[in-house]
């Protein structure tokens, strides 16, 4: 019987590693369909069709003149040919062909462990809640699709963010539960004690840039400056005026947007160096580790980042400031984890 468990308990580990790993690419993917332009490409929500990519020239066509309805073809891709409509079509079919393969792949083994009933509640909730995300993060994937078809060239960038902030809610869960596995053990994410808080905050900001960088993301809003430090030639961007206190929240301006992520990330990073310093004077050293690992990974994020920027926006620079972006996500959270008792 003990052995039976055993043998449950890691298939049950294996199959939410697996998860992670397919929600980590389908991550990347997305970003390079974003990066590319190409979530347009398929302007209808397929939810049961579409399985299959078109088979046959006249399949082909219908997608394109589908395509050729929208500003995004009228206005940027007008020139545009069959040949390089597929390119950015299999983008978007290989982003949405990951996501319904995802659906699948949790949801199967969920039912197989829900009628087994011999994994902790405890970790089945927060699978259960892993799955409703996921069915969600469909809805929203179209919902944002749905923003670029008629007035715009592009997707909405709040819509974006909310795209990719729901992916990384997802993977960061799967990522604490895996944790959680290893230590065999159920350690609460939302503790809210007084020294847990800083963490909390540390996580807060960490989303709150991975937005603000959705949000440049989607307004192309590295294209303004490509210089730095400065911003053109001066700290604060010179085309900017602040005339009203709800000039500070206008998230359409490109260059306030491009602003205020560069200044956030200088925030996480004084935040951090404080955090540090607090770490190493009190000696806790299983948090040493983590950390040095938690500040490597901030480091690399943001040189990858100004060579993004500086680099006229090189897709690969960009897709890697993304993954780091994750991988950053990942540090902070086994900090947290390694911290709370």
């Amino acid at each position: 019987m003990f052995k039976h468990e055993k043998k449950l308990n890691l298939l049950f580990f294996n199959w939410l590693t697996l998860s992670l790993i397919i929600v980590f690419i389908i991550i990347i993917v997305g970003g390079l369909t974003r990066l590319t332009d190409s979530g347009l490409s398929i302007t209808k929500w397929e939810l049961f069709s579409g399985v299959l990519p078109p088979l046959n020239s006249e399949t082909w066509n219908r997608y394109f003149e589908l395509y050729k309805e929208i500003p995004q073809y009228k206005i940027l891709n007008y020139d545009m040919n069959l040949h390089q409509f597929k390119i950015i079509f299999y983008w978007e079919y290989a982003h949405r062909l990951l996501g319904r393969f995802l659906g699948l792949f949790f949801f199967l083994p969920l039912l197989y462990f829900y009628l087994k009933g011999s994994i902790k509640q405890d970790y089945m909730k927060s699978c259960y809640l892993i799955f409703l995300l996921i069915l969600v993060q469909g809805f929203i994937g179209w919902y944002m699709v749905k923003s670029g078809l008629v007035n715009d060239v592009t997707v909405s960038h709040y819509r974006l963010s909310l795209h990719l902030v729901n992916a990384l809610i997802i993977i960061s869960i799967i990522f604490w539960l895996i944790l959680n596995l290893k230590e065999n053990t159920y350690k609460k994410f939302f503790n809210f004690t007084k020294e847990n808080i800083p963490f909390l905050f540390l996580m807060m900001i960490i989303f709150l840039q991975i937005i603000l960088g959705a949000f440049v993301s989607g307004l192309n809003a590295g294209k303004i400056y490509q210089t730095w430090p400065l911003m053109g030639y001066s700290y604060f961007p010179n085309d900017l005026k602040i005339e009203s206190f709800s000039n500070l929240f206008d998230f359409n301006n490109h260059s306030l947007v491009q602003f205020y992520h560069r200044n956030l990330a200088y925030f996480i990073t004084a935040y951090l160096l404080l955090f540090s310093i607090k770490i190493f004077t009190k000696y806790k050293k299983d948090l040493y580790k983590p950390l040095l690992i938690l500040l490597f990974i901030l480091t690399l994020q943001i040189f990858i980042g100004v060579l993004t920027l500086i680099s006229d926006l090189n897709i690969y620079l960009a897709s890697a400031h993304q993954i780091s972006g994750v991988l950053l996500v990942f540090s902070a959270i086994n900090l947290y984890f390694n911290y709370i008792k």
